[in-house]
């Protein structure tokens, strides 16, 4: 009998843990295997962002649209987002996410990791406080200092080259048969492509 898992085409999902886009994506992104013949594959992507006072004017106004904007999304699925209070290097959670994902935990780690930071709750750029969260999922802690001081650190630093292959700018971002999808609001195109490529679940073409 034949591996179906091997059979299913891949969609790249990248991510970045203080991206209020990126945290609207995360649910119905990792869910679309369920619907769809697709392996999603999350890959850490970490966002470049200016502090207050090295913007311009105009992008000001665009972070404070983005986040409005945002909370509209959100309200609807009972999501909070409040902005956070200071520019994050994630690293440390995006190597969480790794590290949960070798454990077979990702969609936990991410759920929590998202919802924790945009309350204000979790600081994404200390190990310290990502371990918190690993260990609160019932994982090791301590495995995971172990992975962010090798393994883990390897696998980040290849998703950064992978997305610079792929040419990411922001997230979330998908990637699927070489097309981009950039932004929550592409979500509902990327899934006509993948009906229009006969890889709906229960489609006789899939």
């Amino acid at each position: 009998m034949p591996d179906q898992t091997s059979e299913k085409v891949e969609v790249k999902m990248y991510s970045d843990f203080k991206s209020p886009y990126a945290y609207l994506a995360f649910d119905p992104g990792m869910a679309l295997g369920q619907r769809f013949n697709v392996r999603v594959r999350w890959i850490p992507f970490q966002l470049r962002v200016k502090g207050k006072g090295e913007r311009s004017v105009y992008s000001e106004y665009k972070v404070k649209y983005s986040y409005m904007d945002a909370r509209r999304w959100a309200k609807p699925r009972g999501l909070w987002i409040r902005g956070p209070l200071k520019i994050y290097d994630t690293t440390p959670a995006a190597i969480g996410g790794l590290f949960a994902q070798t454990q077979g935990r990702l969609l936990d780690f991410g759920r929590i990791a998202f919802k924790k930071f945009f309350l204000r709750e979790f600081e994404a750029d200390q190990p310290e406080a990502v371990a918190r969260l690993i260990a609160e999922l019932g994982l090791s802690d301590q495995h995971y200092f172990e992975y962010l001081a090798g393994e883990g650190r390897e696998a980040y630093e290849r998703a950064q080259q992978e997305a610079a292959a792929d040419h990411v700018f922001g997230v979330p971002f998908f990637l699927f048969a070489g097309e981009p999808f950039w932004g929550y609001d592409r979500l509902a195109l990327l899934e006509q492509r993948l009906e229009e490529a006969g890889l709906a679940i229960g489609d006789k073409a899939a």
